[in-house]
């Protein structure tokens, strides 16, 4: 498998040809791995009694193999897309070990997730000002700790961070985002008051006046009532595009991974009622579902930007389409 091949021979590369370069990826590649491990498990049992009860490809086979996909949370559209696939190329390729199938099954994975796109992960920073980034997700998905693991990443790389606690309707949201600040020794920004607009509307102005790289702003999670929140997005957007025009560079869903399914449905519910550039994929590590990459992406198309790899402050990480396949199905060639 020419996937699995490129991260073997960047493991066995000698001592004295590892680069900071290279000792990065491997500590990429390593934090791709140790978090997908529950999901890589169950992909690996079910897939080698599936080869065990199935030597040659059949009907049955992909039946079998389709139901092993949806209860990944794959989706059940993209798996029935995604089985299509495998079908044509099993027919125009003439396999018939159902293990030879494993490196197909593999190549369309990463296929499906690309889909002929040129695949954006990475942040669209502004070149004058401050960048903002909005944050938007339902309460419980894990925006406020994303937002204090993004900012420890972008001081680590040189940036002036500052956070903004827009998220006035959770109790403890603004001390939670305070305390991260604390922790990770970024600014924050916060308010005795319901106004989010306002709070967001004082931080901009302070951080453009001390010539702030970066501005994380959380927001309130609510989406019992699309209506009301709609409303609140605008204004807080209005606010933010009048003191900062073109601004928010980025807003970027945070979803739960654990939730499933529950998590599509959240995704599509918020790209009704704003502009989402990017999603976030929080707790990845936490499920044994870990196909939930692929259905949000093929669900909604947009692409995912982090990804929660653990609890450490350098566990939220750039989402690498080949990384995450790797940690998927590492050792599926063993």
């Amino acid at each position: 498998m020419g996937l699995f091949d490129k991260f073997k021979k960047l493991f066995n590369t000698k001592e004295k040809h590892v680069t900071e370069e290279i000792k990065e990826e491997k500590i990429a590649v390593t934090k791709y791995e140790e978090g997908l491990e529950k999901s890589r498990k169950v992909f690996k049992n079910q897939l080698n009694i599936l080869n065990s009860k199935y030597k040659k490809v059949s009907e049955e086979y992909f039946e079998d193999l389709e139901e092993i996909l949806i209860m990944a949370d794959i989706g059940v559209e993209t798996v029935l897309k995604f089985i299509d696939k495998l079908k044509k190329r099993v027919k125009e390729e003439n396999i018939v070990d159902s293990k030879d199938l494993l490196e197909v099954i593999v190549d369309e994975m990463f296929i499906i997730y690309i889909n002929n796109q040129v695949i954006v992960n990475k942040i669209n920073y502004v070149n004058d000002g401050p960048s903002v980034i909005l944050f938007v997700g339902v309460n419980g998905a894990g925006k406020t700790t994303t937002i204090g693991k993004l900012a420890y990443k972008l001081k680590n790389e040189g940036k002036k961070v500052m956070l903004i606690a827009g998220d006035t309707f959770r109790a403890g949201a603004v001390e939670q985002l305070n305390e991260w600040g604390n922790r990770v020794g970024c600014r924050c920004v916060c308010k005795d008051t319901v106004d989010a607009a306002s709070v967001i509307y004082d931080g901009l102005v302070e951080a453009k006046e001390e010539n702030y790289d970066v501005v994380l702003v959380d927001t309130a999670g609510r989406l019992q009532n699309k209506v009301n929140l709609m409303k609140e997005l605008d204004k807080v957007n209005k606010v933010i595009g009048n003191i900062i025009p073109g601004a928010p560079c980025e807003t970027l869903l945070v979803i739960d991974a654990t939730t499933g399914q529950n998590g599509i449905s959240q995704a599509k519910s918020f790209k009704e009622i704003t502009n989402i550039t990017g999603i976030v994929l929080s707790k990845l590590d936490g499920t044994a579902k870990g196909g939930i990459v692929l259905a949000i992406k093929e669900s909604v198309d947009i692409p995912v930007k982090f990804v929660g790899l653990g609890e450490k402050l350098d566990d939220l990480r750039v989402f690498d389409i080949e990384k995450y396949i790797y940690g998927l199905f590492k050792d599926l060639d063993e």
